[in-house]
């Protein structure tokens, strides 16, 4: 299979995921507006959005994949189906628990997360209700993530990718349609959280049952959990918790802080956060995804050579790719805010207010883009532990930052504080494993980095005058022509940095060589 092309499989799927994720935010912003009640929504949202990260696409993820493809390549398909049968049952029951203590803790973890939100009691209250009707979303989003892991390893990427979609499909639906049979109408959105989990879940079946690796669940939780490698699995588990999450734990620390600034504060990060999630899925999720089993497979057969040809390809895919959606997000911001959110009940302040977060996540772009490249690294070789110690620093020194950045920018601060610290991690993975030897960079990286500098320059040349001489605000009265024009700068600057990096040598063979063999 051609890395590159499945890369871009990857990425086309996760571009529909997020122009229907923009559409949901767009109508979450035109419907419900900037209000304490919408804070409250992304408050609940994000207690079952971290443990999501947590228990699926991150730390089990990261463990999982590496001792299913080991399990793969010795060729006992024996051991490999019981490996599964019992994950999927030592999974299923700990979320069970999980769900079921969120659900009756609800109360004190919305304080813990957002304590600003008590000064309005009512929204208080609705953060707590809709928290205890999407807590048992992370149930059915983790046993997703365990059916990724295994189409994922047998190179059934498309899938996979394509799920979230339905999440934002029911977004849209709840928020279009059962907002009105609501009260408070935010509730609508909760209600299309869990119906996105269980679809999702749903179209994982026929996939799985396809290649005969469809999990069975038990009632066996203790012959489950003393099996060897479902053992091992937890040990790897237990600390990558931290090292994949930090920037969810990260997110939560800010989501209380911002509940305690100006109101909206919460909303506006959030809504800037759905910018910055667009390029960081497109590129980094997608590389990640393809990197993962690739560099699992080539660590089991002990193909070094390989494995640092794998973590070089993916570095200069990064570069090439978000060095300039860095600049043009930077750059964007106004427009891109305007153009998605600003109808109904958004205002031009939440515009104004949206655009400074925005702007302060575009600098950690690089950054949260290369840890989906680098982390894979380490996990693909069972080390844990070295990503660990990286993220507890790089979680210690965020917050240290927000104490020097909230106080002058306010929420804009709490954005700029995960950009240098997602920047922080992503260098120290990147020494990490040069000094391992796992990664020896090729030859022609100074001469790269002078090409890609060079159409960012050119590009960014473009877009400043472009962006910066409309009204952007005073488009809302034609929308269509705001979104044709928004559009055709971005198109022009993507040409002006296509055109000079084909001037300046790069060519894109140079990313399709490299195929990975099954």
């Amino acid at each position: 299979m051609n890395l590159l092309r499945a890369a871009a499989t990857i990425s086309g799927l996760t571009l529909l995921s997020r122009v229907t994720g923009l559409i949901r935010e767009y109508l979450t912003a035109s419907i419900f507006g900037v209000s304490a009640f919408t804070d409250a929504f992304f408050v609940a949202f994000r207690l079952p959005n971290l443990l999501r990260r947590l228990f699926a696409e991150g730390a089990f993820s990261q463990a999982f994949v590496p001792l299913l493809a080991e399990a793969r390549a010795q060729g006992d398909d024996q051991a490999m189906h019981h490996l599964v049968d019992r994950v999927a049952t030592v999974l299923f029951w700990a979320l069970v628990l999980v769900s079921a203590i969120g659900v009756a803790a609800a109360p004190a973890l919305v304080w813990v997360i957002a304590s600003g939100l008590a000064r309005e009691p009512q929204a208080f209250d609705a953060a707590v209700v809709m928290t205890r009707w999407m807590f048992p979303y992370i149930l059915f989003i983790s046993m997703v993530a365990l059916a990724a892991g295994i189409l994922n390893t047998w190179r059934r990427f498309a899938l996979p990718a394509f799920s979230p979609v339905l999440l934002n499909l029911c977004f849209i639906g709840s928020a279009l349609f059962l907002a009105e049979h609501f009260d408070p109408p935010i509730y609508a959105l909760a209600a299309g959280v869990v119906a996105g989990g269980i679809a999702q879940l749903a179209v994982q079946v026929p996939a799985l049952r396809r290649i005969g690796m469809l999990p069975r669940v038990g009632l066996g939780l203790r012959a489950a959990l003393a099996d060897a490698r479902t053992r091992r699995l937890l040990v790897l588990m237990a600390p990558a918790v931290l090292a994949v999450s930090v920037s969810q734990l990260s997110l939560i620390i800010n989501t209380h802080i911002a509940s305690r600034l100006a109101p909206g504060s919460v909303s506006w990060i959030s809504f800037a956060d759905r910018l910055m999630e667009f390029p960081t899925a497109l590129l980094g999720v997608a590389l990640g995804t393809v990197l993962l089993p690739s560099l699992s497979k080539a660590g089991a057969n002990g193909d070094d050579a390989r494995y640092s040809e794998l973590i070089d390809w993916g570095m200069r895919l990064v570069v090439v790719l978000a060095l300039p959606s860095m600049a043009g997000l930077a750059l964007m911001a106004e427009p891109l805010t305007a153009v998605l959110f600003h109808y109904g009940r958004f205002t031009a302040h939440d515009v104004a207010m949206t655009r400074l977060a925005v702007i302060g996540y575009s600098f950690g772009l690089l950054g949260l883009i290369a840890v989906k490249v680098l982390a894979p690294g380490f996990y693909a070789r069972q080390d844990i532990r070295t990503p660990v110690r990286i993220a507890l620093f790089v979680l210690v020194a965020t917050q240290l930052l927000n104490l020097v950045t909230v106080p002058l920018l306010a929420h804009a601060g709490l954005a700029l504080s995960i950009s240098i610290g997602a920047l922080v991690n992503a260098a120290l993975l990147h020494a990490g494993l040069r000094r391992r030897g796992l990664y020896r960079p090729a030859p022609g990286w100074s001469k790269f980095l002078a090409q890609v500098a060079a159409a960012c320059a050119a590009m960014a040349l473009v877009l400043l005058p472009a962006a910066g001489r409309v009204d952007w605000i005073g488009l809302g009265a034609t929308p269509l022509s705001r979104i044709g024009l928004a559009l055709g700068i971005v198109a022009g600057a993507a040409l002006i940095y296509a055109a000079v990096l084909a001037a300046l040598g790069v060519r894109p063979s140079q990313f399709a060589r490299r195929d990975a063999k099954d």
